[in-house]
């Protein structure tokens, strides 16, 4: 779809970006253009799955959530099963805000939120009772500096 989206498409998501809760006609007006044309690419930039799910940002400190690890995990088990087990835990764990899979030393890095330390303890216990994990080291966030969900279109 990349070689499909155009000038006006590309102002169009960055005023999405920006605030998705905007009007038909707000957007228009943002991106010079009329409300028919707008909804139109907007349909087709869902359909192509350009525009996911839209949701709103909450602000993790305010309702408790003060802690932030970044969680570097390396194992010393590759096999299928154990890579289905381990994602199903993820998956299953609300704290682990983003995980990724790296080229390198480490196998994958968590972003974990919880309200403090003995919270992300009872992260922890939780997943290593659930897979085995040859070595965990948690990092924790002293202060974030930047955090931006938009990307640089």
């Amino acid at each position: 779809m990349t070689e499909q989206i155009d000038a006006l498409d590309r102002r169009i998501l960055a005023a999405l970006q920006e605030d998705a809760s905007r009007s038909l006609d707000d957007i228009a007006r943002i991106v010079g253009s009329s409300k028919t044309p707008v909804w139109s690419r907007i349909r087709k930039l869902k359909e192509a799955g350009v525009i996911g799910r839209q949701t709103v940002l909450l602000d993790a400190e305010k309702l408790g959530f003060e802690a932030c690890f970044f969680v570097l995990i390396r194992t010393s088990e590759h096999e299928a099963d154990w890579q289905r087990r381990f994602l199903a835990a993820l998956k299953a764990r609300p704290e682990v805000m983003e995980a990724h899979r790296l080229a390198g030393e480490i196998d994958y890095i968590l972003k974990v939120r919880v309200p403090n330390a003995r919270a992300y303890d009872a992260f922890y216990q939780a997943l290593i009772s659930e897979v085995r994990i040859y070595n965990v080291t948690a990092l924790l966030s002293m202060e974030e500096i930047k955090a931006s969900p938009l990307l640089p279109l």
